[in-house]
């Protein structure tokens, strides 16, 4: 059975920092690319993060500098550093795994920036 935990989310004032770590398990971790995801309400889910199995990151121009993706392929584990957050980076924020048309999706961990 697949699953990806999420872990780390919670509030956090503007400006301050947060690393969520994503946890997987019944998957070949290291062959698969990982990505973080936010949606907020009312809104379409997002990519925010991708880092493939070479290791290889891309981020969206709203997060690029201010969030990195990294990943332990000996823990199975893929983590996102989020530094000077703001609050439209409110959100429940979600871990993917993916390879070819196979895709696994974590419950979400809720990340809420404000004062």
């Amino acid at each position: 059975q697949v699953q990806l935990v999420e872990s780390g989310g919670g509030l956090v004032q503007p400006g301050g920092s947060l690393r969520l770590s994503c946890a997987a398990s019944g998957i070949t971790f290291s062959i698969y690319s990982m990505g973080w995801y936010h949606q907020a309400p009312g809104k379409q889910r997002e990519l925010v993060a991708h880092i493939d199995r070479g290791g290889v990151t891309n981020y969206p121009d709203s997060v690029k500098g201010r969030f990195t993706i990294s990943r332990d392929n000996a823990k199975n584990t893929v983590y996102l550093q989020m530094n000077s957050l703001k609050p439209e980076d409110t959100a429940v924020y979600y871990c993917n795994a993916r390879i070819g048309n196979r895709v696994y999706w974590g419950q979400g961990t809720q990340v809420t920036v404000s004062s």
